[in-house]
């Protein structure tokens, strides 16, 4: 059955921590503030117990924001194809085509674009393009009604490529591109060994760790279990992780967020343009495909969502905590929860307005309606090699 949800329902539909992210992530970030101009000693503190370029505290908070988010992915889905594999294979083609091609491409366009003369966010902007969402565009596929199983094979699929090929690409749109164009990186040199140890940290340990957690338990004591008690239980610290981490970094960030308080709206420009431009993109492709409406819905979300947890972890991880690169990749889930919850919206009136293609099982229901001799037809077929032996 065709699961019906109004636009007025939207906000329902989330968790009231998700309802409101935007506040809380507002809130920590006024903290921090607050908190980074009445104890001025917190970044020697911090300093005190880094490793590298992380503080420890810090980067507690991201493998705990990173967990609870790679406990959720259905792993066991990768592989599964559904009952029309030639739509299967434009989906899954054009999705990953978009996400990993085009997405990076456009993200690097729009930030030399608008932060020409801001090396360090616009470092970061790239960073938070180069990062596939694995939790959150679950979350906005669901409430459109689009097609939950193949967002969940994509999702792993990015999940596990981005382990793979993120340094990689790091190391391409940060360093290589902008040396072949010919463009000043301002002395930036970002070594693709620095980008992919702290990916293989602060993803290849939660993702190994969630992995397992999911094996184990699913095996344990059952995927209706798993999915309707352990994750609601783990996911709320997702958002305390990153209130926790938004806090920190802006305590550090402080001085300079107060006296340029214009950076976070410079940088939020280009990540607006990013999202809106990924999702009509995707939306287009998913009608010129002649997908139906769960298909497309799943195909301009997965391709429009960002994973803002990496983005940070990285960018904090590479670059510091009190870095313009950090900044940058905090500002990206206050533009882009409110954005894509937006789209939600506009993907509901979608639904209603414009005409689509029936997936493959309706298809099969109306002709049954209309002509009770397909059914019989379906029956004798499956009943005849039964005859013949």
């Amino acid at each position: 059955m065709t699961r019906e949800i109004e636009p007025e329902q939207v906000p329902r539909q989330l968790s009231r921590l998700d309802r409101f992210l935007p506040l809380w992530i507002g809130l920590a970030m006024v903290g921090g503030l607050v908190l980074g101009s009445l104890v001025p000693q917190v970044d020697e503190w911090l300093d005190a117990v880094s490793i590298g370029t992380t503080s420890l505290p810090i980067a507690i908070g991201l493998l705990v924001m990173m967990y609870p988010v790679l406990a959720k992915v259905r792993y066991e889905s990768l592989g599964q194809m559904g009952s029309d594999p030639i739509k299967d294979r434009a989906l899954f083609a054009s999705s990953l085509f978009l996400s990993w091609v085009v997405g990076p491409l456009l993200m690097f366009t729009l930030a030399w674009l608008f932060l020409a003369d801001y090396p360090e966010f616009r470092t970061g902007v790239i960073i938070v393009g180069l990062a596939r969402c694995i939790a959150m565009v679950l979350v906005w596929n669901d409430i459109a009604c689009g097609d939950d199983d193949r967002a969940a094979i994509l999702v792993v699929f990015n999940a596990l490529f981005q382990v793979v090929a993120y340094a990689l690409l790091g190391w391409f749109y940060l360093t290589v591109l902008p040396g072949w164009l010919g463009w000043d990186t301002q002395g930036l040199n970002v070594s693709i060994m620095e980008v992919g140890g702290t990916v293989l940290i602060f993803l290849g340990i939660p993702l190994a760790a969630g992995f397992a957690t999911r094996m184990i338990l699913v095996r344990r004591r059952g995927a209706v279990w798993y999915e309707g008690s352990f994750v609601p239980h783990i996911s709320p610290f997702t958002l305390y992780g990153l209130i926790f981490t938004i806090v920190l970094l802006f305590a550090l960030q402080g001085k300079a967020i107060t006296d340029a308080p214009l950076d976070v709206v410079r940088i939020a420009f280009p990540l607006l343009a990013y999202f809106v431009i990924m999702w009509i993109t995707g939306f287009v492709t998913g009608r010129r495909l002649r997908m139906a409406y769960p298909q497309t819905a799943t195909l301009a979300f997965t391709v429009a969502s960002n994973d803002f947890e990496l983005a940070i972890a990285v960018s904090v991880g590479v670059f510091g905590a009190i870095s313009g690169e950090a900044l940058a990749g905090t500002v990206g889930p206050l533009v882009e929860v409110p954005v894509l919850l937006g789209l939600v919206y506009l993907a509901l009136w979608t639904r209603r307005r414009f005409t689509w293609p029936l997936q493959a099982r309706q298809t099969r229901m109306l002709e049954v309606e209309r002509d009770p001799s397909v059914m019989a037809s379906t029956r004798a077929r499956a009943d005849k090699p039964d005859q013949d032996r």
